[in-house]
């Protein structure tokens, strides 16, 4: 081999080398085109720059909607979340189950339990404070306590 050969096989090379090079650099750039081509003709800096503080922004509000969130949630367990019908016949002469208890209560078994009592010279209504599923001032009944389980 002389040294014309080798230059040749070198010049090849490199020439092959060359246009793979080229092959790439013309991919990189036609995808950075894409890129900036909705930007405005933006830098790719400025892009990245805009991308990044969208994210914060977006960090910040869903912070931001994570304590709302938290707060209707904590507020939420003390909303009426149970309720409770009881339909009976307290007394023996009157005919049906004409008399109710409806209990009403949070997740944490507070509210009330209102009682109405038919009988034939009227009806009567009750109402009990309810704490931690116990009656407060006055003990339950076992209608209510059903009606409280159910």
């Amino acid at each position: 081999m002389n040294i014309n050969q080798i230059i040749l096989i070198l010049l090849g090379i490199i020439t092959i080398w060359l246009i793979f090079l080229s092959f790439i650099f013309f991919k990189l750039s036609s995808h950075y085109n894409k890129l900036l081509k909705a930007t405005s003709r933006h830098t790719l800096q400025s892009l990245l720059e805009m991308i990044l503080s969208s994210h914060d922004n977006t960090k910040k509000d869903i912070d931001i909607l994570k304590e709302r969130y938290d707060k209707i949630e904590e507020e939420g367990k003390k909303h009426i979340q149970k309720l409770g019908l009881l339909r009976f016949n307290p007394f023996k002469d009157t005919g049906g189950d004409q008399s109710f208890i409806l209990s009403l209560t949070d997740s944490e078994e507070n509210g009330v339990i209102i009682s109405g009592l038919y009988s034939r010279a009227g009806t009567r209504w009750y109402a009990k404070k309810i704490k931690n599923g116990k009656g407060t001032d006055h003990d339950l009944s076992e209608e209510e306590k059903r009606a409280l389980e159910s």
